[in-house]
Parts: structure tokens; C-alpha cells; sequence
């Protein structure tokens, strides 16, 4: 009988301390918090298994690569083609007109 007297009394303990921590001034908040910390822990688990899944797709697509790429190895295995020789430009091209030199005559008087 003292085993349920001993039972009786933690409970009653407990109920006391859930009740005094009702009470307190930051309760309001710490119980905000925590259930916010809950929602987003949900919100972390739904996103995780959908990574999951996301995994499976990127394996099973990596699979069927793997089996095409045996066919891609023998196009890649052509020569490439040859590249084009880049034209040089001229050197006059390339030279800048002086600033005085100007095809319209009057362009360089003000106004």
C-alpha cells in the first residue's frame, strides 16, 4: 500500500508543477515556441520525405543513363570536327580614325 501512496504523491507533484508552469509570466511564450518549434519539425519531416523520393527518381534516371550510355560512347568516340582558322584583322582596320578626320565637313565646329 505505501507503493501507491508513493505513486499518488508524484502524481499529485506533478500536477503541481504543471499548474505552477501554467502560471508563470513567460509560459504563454514558451508554449508558442514550442509549438512552433513543433509545426516546423512537421514541415522539416514532409520535406524530407519528398528528398526521399526525389533520390529515387535521380537513381532511377541515373540507371537508365547508365544503360544509353554505352551508345552515346560510340558517337563521342568520332573525331571532332575541324576548327575554322580565325581571319586576322587588317591593320588599318584596326587603327583608330584621328580625331580631326571626319567624313561630314563642320562636325567638330561648335555650334
Amino acid at each position: 500500500m505505501a507503493g501507491k501512496d508513493i505513486l499518488t504523491r508524484l502524481a499529485d507533484a506533478g500536477e503541481d508543477a504543471i499548474a505552477r508552469l501554467g502560471d508563470a509570466p513567460g509560459a504563454d511564450r514558451m508554449l508558442g515556441a514550442v509549438n512552433s518549434m513543433r509545426d516546423r519539425t512537421d514541415e522539416l519531416q514532409k520535406r524530407l520525405r519528398g528528398v526521399d523520393e526525389l533520390e529515387k527518381r535521380v537513381a532511377e534516371l541515373e540507371r537508365r543513363l547508365d544503360a544509353l550510355a554505352p551508345k552515346r560512347a560510340t558517337t563521342a568516340a568520332r573525331k571532332p570536327a575541324a576548327k575554322k582558322p580565325t581571319a586576322k584583322k587588317s591593320a588599318s582596320a584596326s587603327k583608330a580614325k584621328p580625331k580631326g578626320s571626319t567624313s561630314r565637313a563642320g562636325s567638330d565646329s561648335p555650334g
